[in-house]
């Protein structure tokens, strides 16, 4: 979104704190005010609206990078990414579902610091499964449950119950507990480049604000959805997925008048058309779910 160029971003030569102190200028917003300026982005792509939809939660992006300051990374970067994050909520923001946009921002802006933590982590670039993922982000919550928070390979009874918590290998278990604690980045390393030497990585490493097993569940069960979905557009013919595609799945969707101008048709016609293809959608995604072993309300 490139009306954000003007957004305060945190350096190093700047300092974490003069950065905190500046967003803490901006003023937090009243629901009302919070619909209102949404509606004017959604209505109107008005960019001074979604301006202070992103300035106002600023703290809030900031607030939750800094429950991943454990991981080695520039904290200046982990937080640039929270406000990428916090960008791509705004965009998708629809305040006639009721809810805060706090609420609805808070996934994207873990999700956006969790990709970037993915991507920069040599240990983790040799396998990002769902369940190698789940492993990094709650090994440490799992262990100290345990009272096994020591150096050194895991009692087999302890492997045996992590991974019957994250529903993963035992195996799995046995190597990301290696790669942590091992010469790849040790959590017993300190972490010096904000100037708190003292501190170990594994004093940091645990969100405690975030459960990352459901996260990442949330969004498994989003891609099945999205598998299912292409795999169900080839129930429709031509003219059925274009209609709906414009009208239901565009980020911009195409109003009645222009199909009809463009087909040749009635608007009503392209009313039926766009509610028979969406009930076929529906119905073939429910029938696929089913030979998966899926529950979904399409």
């Amino acid at each position: 979104m490139s009306t954000y160029t003007n957004l305060p971003a945190p350096s190093p030569e700047q300092g974490l704190n003069r950065y905190l102190q500046e967003i803490r200028k901006f003023p937090l917003l009243e629901p009302e005010e919070e619909y209102m300026l949404a509606k004017r982005w959604v209505d109107h792509e008005d960019s001074s609206a979604a301006h202070k939809l992103v300035t106002s939660h600023l703290r809030l992006a900031a607030k939750i990078a800094m429950g991943y300051r454990g991981y080695g990374l520039p904290q200046a970067e982990v937080i640039s990414e929270a406000n990428v994050g916090l960008m791509q909520a705004v965009k998708r923001f629809d305040p006639e579902k009721g809810f805060r946009l706090a609420t609805y921002a808070m996934w994207w802006i873990r999700a956006s610091i969790q990709e970037y933590i993915l991507r920069s982590w040599s240990l983790v670039k040799l396998g990002t499964t769902s369940a190698q993922k789940k492993l990094f982000f709650n090994l440490r919550k799992a262990k100290a449950k345990l009272g096994a928070l020591e150096e050194g390979d895991l009692r087999p009874e302890n492997v045996a119950q992590i991974a019957k918590d994250l529903n993963v290998t035992e195996d799995e278990v046995i190597d990301m507990n290696r790669r942590l604690s091992g010469s790849d980045a040790s959590l017993n390393a300190t972490v010096g480049s904000d100037g708190e030497g003292s501190t170990q990585w594994q004093d940091w490493l645990e969100d405690e604000d975030a459960d990352q097993a459901g996260a990442y569940a949330e969004r498994d069960e989003l891609d099945a959805r999205r598998e299912l979905l292409v795999q169900a557009m080839g129930a429709l013919n031509e003219r059925e997925r274009d209609i709906l595609v414009q009208r239901r799945l565009s980020d911009n969707p195409v109003t009645l008048e222009e199909l009809s101008e463009s087909y040749g048709v009635s608007r009503e016609r392209i009313r039926q058309i766009e509610v028979r293809a969406f009930e076929k959608l529906q119905a073939k995604m429910k029938e696929l779910a089913r030979g998966k072993g899926m529950l979904i309300d399409a």
